[in-house]
């Protein structure tokens, strides 16, 4: 617990950078905060057919119509998505966006962030979480444009956290109201809530 809220605070604290995208064989490496101007060659690189997997590292912040884009482009590709480090808010819609998506192994303190306005309770969690990933409906011609997504509070919502230990990774799960400021062990822990049986990740 001390290990991962250090290390969440330690970037909380950093200041946002625009997203840098980086190719590695079939894997794109995308770092720093999701922003329309890395938007056109994020979508680029999916659309040219060689990556498969697409890695999410350290990205906080970002709004819902720019996250929008991103998920379009990863699922078009039908591609997968992997979290290193920090994925909040425009990053999480678009990890979930992915055919499958998983946290990247090794030492590192994962944590997914899905930004949530209202408190959902632990029976209606897949409920909110499906609702949450579910692209927003093209609207008919002749008919009324969809009303816009609420903006999303900063450090509100529902946090995923893969902490590594000796004995393996320690999944935990929890209701963050955006009060805990820099120190999310204030945040609600959550049970019945495992990332796995909710679809958050996949096996």
């Amino acid at each position: 617990m001390v290990v991962w809220g250090l290390c969440v605070a330690g970037i909380a604290a950093m200041p946002a950078r625009a997203a840098e995208l980086e190719t590695e064989g079939a894997r794109l490496h995308v770092t720093g905060t999701l922003d329309g101007e890395s938007a056109v060659a994020f979508a680029e690189q999916l659309a040219g057919g060689q990556v498969r997997t697409v890695v999410f590292e350290d990205s906080t912040g970002g709004s819902f119509d720019v996250a929008e884009g991103y998920a379009q482009a990863i699922r078009r590709a039908g591609a997968s998505t992997e979290v290193r480090g920090m994925c909040h808010d425009a990053c999480a819609y678009a990890f979930l966006a992915g055919k499958e998506h998983r946290f990247g192994r090794g030492l590192h303190v994962n944590s997914l962030l899905v930004p949530l306005r209202t408190r959902t309770t632990a029976a209606d969690i897949e409920k909110t979480l499906v609702e949450f990933r579910t692209p927003p409906a093209v609207p008919v011609a002749g008919s009324a444009t969809p009303p816009a997504r609420e903006p999303w509070l900063p450090a509100q919502g529902l946090l995923f956290t893969a902490t590594p230990t000796l004995f393996g990774r320690i999944y935990n799960s929890y209701w963050c109201d955006g009060t805990q400021g820099r120190d999310p062990s204030k945040c609600a822990l959550l049970s019945d809530a495992d990332p796995y049986k909710l679809g958050v990740l996949t096996p």
